[in-house]
């Protein structure tokens, strides 16, 4: 997460709706979260990714035995959760997260 002390501040209340899966950890980085988003935050927008258990990642990514098959179902739902949390937090704030200093 890259983001200004003050949007950090503001996602506390979400932790306690993720407390149930565990997804209560937020972390601030100088970086952003994704080369993907980089473009974004560098211009000051906050970033957020999902921190999760990458030990495994990339035993499949972007190989043939890269299928939903080798996804742990409870996992997935846990992510999509988490995902899905912090999208109607955002969208139902009265106001947009504060942006950082570029």
């Amino acid at each position: 997460m890259k983001m200004s002390p003050e949007a950090r501040a503001s996602l506390h209340p979400v932790a306690d709706v993720l407390r149930p899966i565990g997804a209560t950890l937020f972390r601030a980085t100088e970086s952003s979260p994704g080369t993907d988003i980089d473009p974004i935050v560098k211009a000051g927008v906050p970033g957020i990714g999902i921190i999760q258990d990458g030990r495994h990642y990339f035993d499949y990514h972007h190989s043939a035995a890269d299928t939903l098959d080798k996804v742990d179902p409870q996992e997935l739902k846990e992510n999509a959760a988490a995902m899905a949390v912090m999208a109607y937090a955002l969208a139902a704030m009265p106001e947009p997260l504060p942006r950082s200093q570029k």
